[in-house]
């Protein structure tokens, strides 16, 4: 066995590359050759799954040319140490698992780093209807991660709203429960410096069998790996192993799978198993309830009024609020400062760039009207037409999230009283939810309104 063995590497050897033959050829091991079946024993299921993938043909034709035109071939990987436990893996996609002992042992991880956040997580994680269901269904993959029909967790929604938070307060959680579990948080740029070191430092069987051992593995900012082949390749092979394996995959992006570009399709199949789920930009209530949790978390107060105004004003993201709270608190400490309305007003001005253009509810109304295509006149009417009722609903919405107007100064503007544009302004945050549509629609506006 062990000499026609020999045979087939010199053979490989000739018809691949050095480093293509170091990486996937070298270490293959030969352990039985019985009822015309070779058994290889390979470091993972990884390497079992790309040769079958990429080089098949090449080392099937080999093995039936040398051991004969009826072999079959069987890969068998250690998958537990403690008990001896196999996995076998015929080349023709059948697996079973044997329970025999096979000499080797896996990459031991003694002093695991997760690289988690550790002040990310579900308590410091605040609800809100534009970040609910991600919540929800993070907890629920914590609970019993792996184990959920939310593997993978594609959580996607622009910069600064919250979704490396709640993908750490995920792994957190997890660890906390289980210390023994390996969870592990990386950046997908990492990821893909990790794989060109190993690539050219000849490792990348440790780096795959790093990530073999992986129980949890949250990937953030997936969209770095756009033009990547190389990385998204290797990323698929390990993603297969680990879905298989039913360890949890937490993914987070700055847009939806279907809107990655550059990422081969055969991953983004597999990015939509599970559940994507989009966290959009926080509302105003969002704002505000993060804004008092941050101070009582910092230790400081100030007026009702100025929460008011710092979550009307910084209405992009999480991060402007915590970048804005950091400038109060260095002022009021440093400084020796009382945070007043002035303060909060002039550190707003310099943090926030929509400020450089004020926007007035005449603003609003008038892009309103040409974008639903109504006049002013009509629009201040008594007219109830669907379109001009839908103009008012967004003007109510766009006004009492870029503005600092009550609603009943809302409702004054377009001849209405304050009951009505609450009703406007409640019924577009329940169709926000789903009518992703209506979000764009409204996202456009807004920043066409602010530049």
């Amino acid at each position: 066995m062990n000499i026609l063995w020999k045979q087939c590497a010199d053979v490989l050897r000739d018809n691949v590359t050095p480093s293509v033959y170091n990486t996937w050829f070298a270490s293959l091991d030969p352990v039985e050759f019985t009822n015309n079946t070779l058994v290889l024993r390979v470091q993972s299921q990884f390497v079992a799954s790309y040769i079958e993938e990429n080089y098949i043909d090449l080392l099937g034709k080999t093995i039936r040319r040398v051991f004969g035109p009826e072999t079959a071939l069987e890969y068998r990987v250690l998958v537990d140490s403690t008990s001896g436990a196999s996995t076998s893996y015929l080349s023709d996609g059948v697996m079973q698992v044997n329970a025999h002992a096979i000499p080797g042992q896996p990459v031991a991880q003694p002093n695991w780093q997760s690289h988690l956040n550790p002040n990310y997580t579900f308590s410091t994680f605040i609800q809100g209807e534009t970040n609910k269901l991600a919540r929800t269904v993070g907890v629920a993959i914590a609970k019993d991660p792996g184990k959920t029909v939310f593997n993978p967790l594609f959580i996607y929604g622009g910069s600064g709203v919250g979704k490396t938070h709640l993908a750490n307060a995920i792994g957190n959680h997890i660890q906390a429960a289980n210390p023994d579990s390996r969870v592990l948080y990386v950046n997908a740029n990492t990821f893909k410096l990790q794989f060109q070191e190993a690539v050219n430092q000849n490792k990348v069987q440790d780096f795959l069998l790093f990530y073999q051992n992986v129980d949890v593995l949250i990937l953030d900012d997936v969209q770095f790996f756009s033009n990547l082949k190389g990385t998204q390749d290797t990323f698929f092979h390990i993603f297969n192993y680990l879905h298989q394996m039913r360890k949890q995959l937490i993914l987070t992006s700055d847009r939806s799978p279907v809107d990655l570009k550059d990422v081969e399709e055969r991953l983004l199949t597999r990015f939509r198993w599970g559940l994507p789920v989009e966290i959009q930009r926080p509302d105003l209530d969002l704002r505000k309830a993060i804004l008092v949790d941050k101070m009582h978390r910092d230790g400081i107060t100030f007026s009702e009024d100025i929460v008011d105004y710092i979550a009307t004003h910084a209405c992009e993201n999480i991060r402007d609020i915590e970048g804005i709270l950091a400038s109060l608190i260095a002022y009021s400490t440093l400084m020796n400062q009382e945070i007043d309305m002035p303060l909060a007003q002039s550190i707003v001005e310099r943090l926030v760039t929509k400020l450089d253009k004020p926007v007035s509810m005449q603003d609003v109304m008038g892009a309103v009207c040409e974008h639903i295509g109504v006049t002013e006149k009509v629009f201040v009417s008594r007219s109830r037409q669907r379109d001009v009722a839908r103009a008012r609903q967004m003007f109510v919405y766009i006004v009492k999230e870029m503005t600092d107007h009550t609603l009943s100064e809302i409702g004054a503007c377009m001849s209405r009283d304050h009951a009505t544009a609450l009703y406007a302004f409640n019924t577009i945050k329940k169709q926000l939810q789903y009518d992703k549509v209506l979000h764009h629609e409204l996202q456009t506006l807004m920043y066409e309104l602010k530049h």
